[in-house]
């Protein structure tokens, strides 16, 4: 599992078609995940949207990840769910993920400090968003940002990969990543970019510079 470039897309705050213009661009550009996102928004617009990203993402090697509909991740064959603290526990998403053959599903928690890390390496997750790390208005209910230096010392932990969100551009996501991190994770930094398309290939290529080996995706949709 690489997923140096992690894009958020919320479906509630950007609307459906603006979601669909940048989310089609990062994949043009390289991205490396899609989480699509909506609190308020059903279940079969949910399904929707992520049949329609798996179908754009079918060409590159960029994973479809559904925030919190584990029940939509599996019927529509997603890669992966992230889960919040109110979600269904991972190793629970994980059992149901099985029975169902799917060996290859990532199932994903999010993170504020170092025991809800220790908790979701203990409910056998494959990945944790930890943040926020930088200074971000999106993450202010949660308090202020954690900063690098907490970055390094959970990444040090070596519980179970960590990408870095909260503030990240294309500009610290190297910063992030020497501090440990597996990827970073963002959504303002591109969505309210002029153009997204050309923020994703600078994030792409800052993130690449910790891993000058790995593979080109295919890039035409």
């Amino acid at each position: 599992m690489l997923m140096r470039t992690y894009l958020i897309a919320d479906i509630e705050r950007y609307g459906r078609e603006e979601t669909i213009r940048i989310v089609r661009a990062a994949l043009k550009s390289g991205i490396d995940a899609i989480q699509l996102q909506g609190t308020h928004v059903s279940s079969r617009e949910l399904a929707g949207l992520t049949s329609e990203f798996l179908a754009m993402a079918n060409s590159t090697l960029a994973r479809v990840i559904v925030k919190g509909h584990l029940d939509v991740a599996l019927a529509m064959r997603a890669h992966g769910v992230v889960l919040g603290e109110r979600d269904l526990h991972p190793e629970a998403a994980r059992e149901l993920a099985l029975r169902l053959e799917r060996n290859d599903f990532l199932v994903g928690t999010t993170a504020h400090d170092r025991a809800d890390v220790a908790r979701a390496s203990a409910g056998t997750a494959d990945f944790v968003l930890f943040g926020p790390v930088f200074d971000s208005p999106d993450e202010e209910r949660y308090g202020a940002s954690v900063g690098v230096d907490a970055l390094a010392a959970i990444c040090a932990d070596g519980w179970v990969p960590i990408l870095a969100t909260g503030g990240v551009t294309p500009e610290n996501a190297a910063t992030a990543l020497e501090m440990g991190a597996a990827g970073t994770a963002c959504s303002r930094a591109v969505f309210e970019a002029e153009d997204p398309g050309g923020v994703v290939r600078a994030w792409v290529t800052e993130s690449r510079k910790a891993d000058p080996e790995e593979p080109e995706k295919q890039k035409e949709m």
